[in-house]
């Protein structure tokens, strides 16, 4: 619709068509990405996004586009999830704080999947600390609003602990994840997605059965909605469990996940 309406808007009302199509199509990304889509529609969807972005000269938009195509970039190819990440925060733009501390996060992230050392990885999330620590007041979000308007600090603990997992430090996963699990306010959504990759630090750590029962109190968060992310960090658990499938609640994990809709 918004292709179709702007083929016939004179020029300020193109602009700010396309703009709003830039928010839709990643908002519509994100969407189908969440719901286990094949990556590909995810992609078609994030790339429409960033030609209207680039075509509005909204440079913070085009960054943010690019810091979701990061998170969005499968982990076995981490060299091109660190490339999106550092461009979406170091590129020649200016993020709002909250976005620029969620990309400078992600950045962390790639670094730890690309093998960078512990310490690069958390002078990173340093970094994404310090960017959050310039912002104003977390605000609802909204499809109008700053970018990243909520993004948290209890959102960026949890998100550095995954960093830290990615980083081969488990157990210093765990710990944040347990803490602001525990105290942090997460959407249903998000709580599933985080309490997952708890379940897979205990994995990792060597809890496999504190991770299976972790695991089926993600699931039961993610399963009636069909949280995708969660749904696939959970597979990735249950695969690590692989060689304790015989503990009783390794097997009921596995069964669970197995008994769910494709």
């Amino acid at each position: 619709m918004i292709e179709q309406l702007a083929r016939e808007a004179p020029e300020p009302v193109r602009h700010e068509l396309l703009g709003l199509g830039a928010r839709a199509a990643e908002f519509t990304a994100w969407l189908h990405r969440d719901a286990g889509a094949p990556p590909h529609v995810a992609a078609f969807f994030y790339d429409r996004a960033v030609e209207w972005a680039t075509l509005t000269g909204d440079g913070p938009m085009h960054a943010y586009i690019l810091l979701r195509k990061a998170q969005a970039a499968d982990r076995d190819d981490p060299a091109r999830m660190l490339d999106l990440a550092r461009t979406a925060a170091h590129g020649p733009w200016r993020l709002p704080p909250r976005a620029h501390a969620e990309a400078l996060q992600q950045e962390a992230r790639a670094l730890a999947l690309t093998g960078a050392a512990p310490d690069t990885v958390a002078r990173t999330l340093d970094e994404a600390h310090h960017a959050l620590d310039q912002a104003g007041p977390a605000v609802p979000a909204s499809c109008t609003g700053p970018l990243c308007a909520g993004y948290s600090e209890e959102r960026l603990m949890a998100q550095a602990a995954i960093s830290h997992r990615e980083a081969g430090q488990p157990t210093r996963a765990v710990a944040l994840l347990q803490e602001h699990l525990a105290h942090g306010v997460f959407a249903p959504r998000d709580r599933a997605f985080f309490t997952a990759h708890l379940s897979g630090a205990l994995a990792a750590a060597g809890d496999p059965d504190h991770a299976a029962a972790t695991g089926l109190a993600s699931l039961r968060l993610a399963a009636g909605p069909g949280y995708g992310q969660a749904l696939g960090e959970l597979r990735r658990t249950a695969a690590q469990l692989r060689p304790h499938a015989r503990r009783p609640a390794v097997r009921e994990l596995r069964q669970a996940l197995t008994a769910l809709p494709i």
